[in-house]
This record gives structure tokens, C-alpha cells and sequence, in this order.
């Protein structure tokens, strides 16, 4: 085990926190990146003591495959109007940075009044391209993670833990 359940629930409350006093009297929209962000959004959008939107986005760059295609393309966009509001991309993980870099760049288009980071897992070694991060839940060096929302070929999401993968 990576990180257990304790960690991350401890981690996901200090988060909320943090974005909550940060965001108190501005609209806020929570954007989740599909699939793999979708648990820690739930938690982390139970955990903020403010009125916030939520809406989610699809980039495809993975497939089934451990390694990154390099190449990345939205495949659901953001529903709501993100005009003059703060919107806060909420990743599971941050690999290579290319995604998030991708995904900054698509929603600025929005014309929103900020754009914020949310991570829970940063893996700062695999970073291809830097990309600034407001939140970062915790730092691990090493290991394909599977577990809280990550996963391998669509399997893992679900375990409550952090793992690592051997994928030899």
C-alpha cells in the first residue's frame, strides 16, 4: 500500500479546507477530469464548506496502455459557463503534465476568472512539461498507482487504498 484510506480522507479534508478559504464569496466550479478524478471530486466537494458548481471533462491519452500516447484530445467539454468564475481543475494524478497543461489551455478559451489545480497524486519525476499546481495532495516518486480512483485498463478504481502496480 501507498496510501491508505486514513491518509487520503486526512489529506482530501485539509484540501477543502485550504480551497474553501481560498474561494469564500467567489462562484467556484469544481471541474473533475473523467474518469479517474471522479472519487476524489465527491470527497473533495463534501469536504468544502462553500456553495460550489460541478462539471466534468474526458481527455483521452492513456487507453489501455501504462505509458502515455503523447498525444491528447477532449472527448467531453466543459457543460457549464465558466465566465468570470474560478473554475478548479480536480486531477487524480499528474503524470507527465502534458494532459493538464492540454486542459489549462482549452479552458482558458472559457474566459473564466481563474484557473486553479486541484491533484491528488503528483509524480514529479515523469513531468515532461512543468505545470503550476495550487493543491497537490501528496508527492509520490515512483510506481504505476492504482486505487481511489486510479486504475490500470479500467480496473482499480474502486479500492479505497493507493497501490502500487507491478505491472512486470
Amino acid at each position: 500500500m501507498v496510501l491508505s484510506r486514513t491518509q487520503i480522507e486526512k489529506r482530501v479534508r485539509e484540501l477543502a479546507q485550504e480551497i474553501s478559504d481560498r474561494y469564500r464569496g467567489r462562484d467556484l466550479v469544481l471541474i473533475g477530469v473523467l474518469n479517474g478524478a471522479f472519487i476524489f471530486l465527491s470527497d473533495l466537494a463534501r469536504e468544502i464548506t462553500l456553495p460550489v458548481q460541478v462539471d466534468f471533462v474526458r481527455l483521452a491519452s492513456y487507453g489501455t496502455q501504462s505509458e502515455s500516447a503523447g498525444r491528447i484530445r477532449l472527448t467531453k467539454d466543459v457543460e457549464l459557463s465558466l465566465k468570470d468564475k474560478h473554475a478548479l481543475i480536480v486531477e487524480d494524478i499528474v503524470d507527465t503534465g502534458l494532459s493538464l497543461k492540454f486542459l489549462k489551455e482549452h479552458l482558458a478559451a472559457h474566459r473564466p476568472a481563474s484557473i486553479g489545480v486541484c491533484v491528488l497524486v503528483n509524480k514529479k519525476e515523469r513531468q515532461q512539461t512543468a505545470v503550476d499546481m495550487d493543491y497537490v495532495g501528496f508527492e509520490v516518486a515512483e510506481g504505476f498507482l492504482v486505487g481511489y480512483g486510479l486504475d490500470f485498463n479500467e480496473q482499480y478504481r474502486c479500492l479505497r487504498d493507493i497501490y502500487h502496480l507491478d505491472l512486470n
